[in-house]
């Protein structure tokens, strides 16, 4: 159980630390970003408005008092990610660009995984 719950911290606050700095690249809104969001065909105040959305995702998964909360925050990570690639889908990018936010969203499914192990007490064998 230990062990468990030291792969489900270190996981969260990596995954955790990924989405707080994207989120304060986006408020701050970086060029990166911007380019983005302009070959996206999206508004820029979009950046402000995700940026702002990360911050508390993050906050929220690393409390664990209200559960509810925490599983609001991984489904907003899910849908940002899955819409990431969706958008990159129909502007016709290539593999390259389709990739990371499925990796992305990879990412976030093992301290999601890990915490629902920690939850449910079962062991990772």
């Amino acid at each position: 159980m230990k062990k468990l719950k030291t792969w489900y911290w270190i996981a969260t606050i990596i995954f955790a630390l990924m989405m707080i700095m994207d989120g304060v690249g986006g408020i701050t809104q970086q060029e990166a970003g911007k380019e983005v969001l302009k070959h996206l065909g999206y508004p820029m105040y979009l950046l402000i408005i995700v940026g702002i959305a990360k911050l508390l995702g993050a906050a929220s998964i690393l409390q664990n008092k209200f559960t509810t909360i925490k599983e609001w925050a991984y489904a907003g990570f899910a849908i940002n990610f899955i819409g990431a690639f969706a958008s990159r889908v129909f502007v016709g990018d290539g593999m390259s660009l389709l990739i990371p936010p499925l990796v992305a969203l990879v990412i976030m499914f093992i301290p999601y995984i890990l915490w629902k192990k920690l939850v449910s007490n079962v062991k990772i064998s």
